[in-house]
Parts: structure tokens; C-alpha cells; sequence
């Protein structure tokens, strides 16, 4: 692979190394994490996360991180966000004797919500975290995975 000089005299290298990052399997992701990061990548941490995260680190080495500026700015939002009583997600209520419906891993998922709660597969379940962390195997928010969490909120 021949790589080409940009017009700052820098190699486009890291760009073909962002775009392919997608195409890794995931033991080639976590070699990467480990060799970029000199630490393996958190255990549980998702492929999905995984590259976006190895992408900004790629390109940061190359062409230069967060200004001084930013960095400032950012960590006084961190504080400020530290200060500030934390509120619960607001969650958009399905009616009842609706059907949620979630495909995943090529399988289509109902449920049923009730008057008591939700039905998988004939179990009755109060909330739909279990649920969704019955279909996918990991922990899950339910309303997040059953797109019943609302967007946005109203200050």
C-alpha cells in the first residue's frame, strides 16, 4: 500500500487505518487497543465502542489532541455536571395492550405491555431491562433498548 503526502506534508496512513478499523475482527481490534493504549481495553467493552474509540485515538496521535482551550472548557463542565443533583431518564409510558416489537440478531422480539407490566414469551416481568437483558444476554437499559426512552427532555 502505497501512502500519499497531504498538502501539511502528513501521511494519509491513519486515514486508511480509520476507515478499515470496521473491517477488524475483534481480536484484532483488542491487539490494536492494546498496542495503541499499552493496556488491554476494558473486558466487557463493545466492538461498536471499540472503534470509534481506536478512530480518535488514531487521529489524535497524528494530527494533535484537544486544545488547551477545549481541555479547559471541558473540565469545567465536568465540574459543574459534578455539582448538579443527577435526574432520572424521563421515559415515554407504552400504552397498554400495546406491542413493543425489537428485532435483534436477526430474530424478531414482542412484547406485551399490561396493565401489571410487560409478557416475554409468556413471562410476566414488571420492567424491561430483564427483558432486554434476556435477548441479548448483557445488561441493558429496556426502555433504551426498546426505544421507549424519551429523546430529549424540557428544561
Amino acid at each position: 500500500m502505497h501512502a500519499e503526502i497531504d498538502e501539511a506534508g502528513r501521511s494519509n496512513e491513519t486515514q486508511i487505518r480509520v476507515a478499515t478499523l470496521a473491517l477488524l475482527s475483534r481480536s484484532g481490534l483488542l491487539k490494536l487497543w492494546t498496542e495503541t493504549f499499552h493496556d488491554p481495553p476494558p473486558p466487557k467493552l463493545r466492538k461498536e465502542l471499540i472503534v470509534p474509540i481506536l478512530a480518535y485515538r488514531l487521529q489524535e496521535v497524528e494530527f494533535g489532541g484537544l486544545s488547551n482551550t477545549a481541555r479547559k472548557r471541558l473540565q469545567v463542565l465536568i465540574t459543574e455536571n459534578r455539582m448538579k443533583p443527577s435526574r432520572p431518564a424521563e421515559l415515554t409510558i407504552p400504552e397498554r395492550r400495546s406491542k413493543l416489537i425489537r428485532s435483534w440478531r436477526g430474530e424478531v422480539h414482542e412484547v406485551i405491555v399490561t396493565e401489571e407490566g410487560f409478557i416475554y414469551k409468556g413471562e410476566a416481568y414488571q420492567k424491561l431491562s430483564p427483558i432486554a437483558k434476556r435477548i441479548t444476554g448483557t445488561q441493558w437499559s429496556g426502555p433504551a433498548f426498546f426505544g421507549t426512552k424519551a429523546k430529549g427532555r424540557s428544561a
